[in-house]
């Protein structure tokens, strides 16, 4: 029973988005971290953010019914009630909330609370309504670096809003990718996602286009004075092989296995973009 609820606060996304969370904090920080303010960062973020987590499943279980990689978690299995798992997401958004007030500041608070009530609410409305779902839901999943380079800085600015923006730009390609990828899944859940709505040239053209504005995005960074060179060498070619990958097969007409490729390469570059930006500092020192 432990296990399901630990899955039911979706780890994955909890771990990727402690991985940009950090990022964050380590490109505001330099060489100064405050390791105690970090692990509050992290603590807190990772019980807000499983707590929106467990709340989406809540909400999504009729859909995760309908869908054959999701019907076997334990909302829609039934092995966890809707009722508990409302307590469990209770407990771990207040926790988190509360450590991120007492030991962080409130512009971290007010990033992070705005980004679940976007992902629980109005995601979990867009999704079941809309193609525009996974650009509304990119806003979420761009507040953890923001949240991270907040809680150094303590206030928004030029390299707080390019973040926000590299982390939209690259989120689109990897659901799109997803969308692309679990084309029959969303198909039967009756969810509007691109693939389904627009069809798949539509969503490869868009993907590509996204691409394209994550490397003008990661490039600000830099321009900006935000980062170093080694992050934007590395970044870039990460980002161009990416746009290679998705050109080079993009005639192809098993659009399934386009989109599970440019989902898979989106994983590497955001651990790449993630690592230099969080190491910039000391790369540029040596």
């Amino acid at each position: 029973m432990l296990k399901a609820y630990y899955y039911l606060a979706k780890p994955g996304i909890i771990y990727g988005n402690l991985i940009t969370a950090a990022a964050g904090f380590l490109l505001a920080a330099k060489l100064d971290v405050d390791w105690w303010l970090l692990l509050a960062l992290l603590g807190g973020t990772t019980g807000v953010i499983g707590s929106a987590c467990v709340f989406n499943n809540i909400m999504d279980r009729d859909i995760d019914s309908r869908m054959a990689r999701t019907k076997k978690r334990a909302l829609a299995s039934g092995k966890i009630s809707p009722l508990a798992a409302l307590i469990y997401g209770k407990i771990l958004g207040v926790a988190g909330f509360l450590v991120l007030a007492i030991f962080t500041n409130w512009l971290v608070f007010g990033i992070e609370f705005v980004a679940l009530i976007f992902y629980v609410f109005i995601y979990g409305w867009a999704k079941r309504t809309t193609s525009f779902s996974t650009l509304v839901g990119t806003v979420p999943g761009a507040a953890p670096p923001v949240a991270g380079y907040c809680a150094v800085t303590n206030h928004l600015d030029g390299g707080a809003l390019i973040l926000f923006l590299i982390l939209v730009f690259w989120q689109m390609p990897h659901f799109y990718g997803i969308a692309l990828y679990r084309y029959k899944d969303y198909k039967a859940a009756k969810l509007p996602v691109m693939s389904v709505s627009h069809g798949a040239l539509s969503t490869k053209i868009q993907t590509l286009g996204y691409i394209v504005a994550f490397l003008a995005a990661i490039a600000a960074l830099k321009i900006f004075g935000y980062a170093g060179y080694a992050y934007l060498v590395v970044v870039g070619l990460l980002g161009l092989a990416w746009l290679g990958l998705g050109l080079r097969d993009f005639n192809s007409e098993d659009d399934a296995r386009w989109g599970r490729k440019i989902f898979l390469f989106s994983l590497i570059v955001n651990v790449g973009f993630s690592i230099m930006i969080g190491a910039d500092a000391l790369l540029e020192k040596l």
